[in-house]
């Protein structure tokens, strides 16, 4: 399975796991990041060692560490 950080500019793809700590996985399903939501890459930047994605017309920014405990599928 593909994890968020794998993921390049422009991608789409479907949350299919959070494996993260409770704290983390509440933050993200705050922004409504959870099990089936679909999402589509717009930035990425490895010296900053960030990721944005767009979940509806929210923009989230998020660590490549937090990246990697998010597994999806490509669409």
């Amino acid at each position: 399975m593909q994890t968020l950080d794998q993921l390049q500019k422009g991608d789409h793809a479907i949350i299919k796991a959070i494996n993260a700590t409770d704290s983390l996985k509440h933050r993200l399903i705050s922004f409504g990041l959870f099990k089936g939501s679909q999402i589509e890459i717009k930035e990425c930047a490895i010296r900053k060692k960030t990721i944005e994605i767009a979940v509806g017309r929210t923009l989230i920014a998020l660590r490549i560490d937090e990246a990697k405990k998010i597994e999806v599928q490509k669409i």
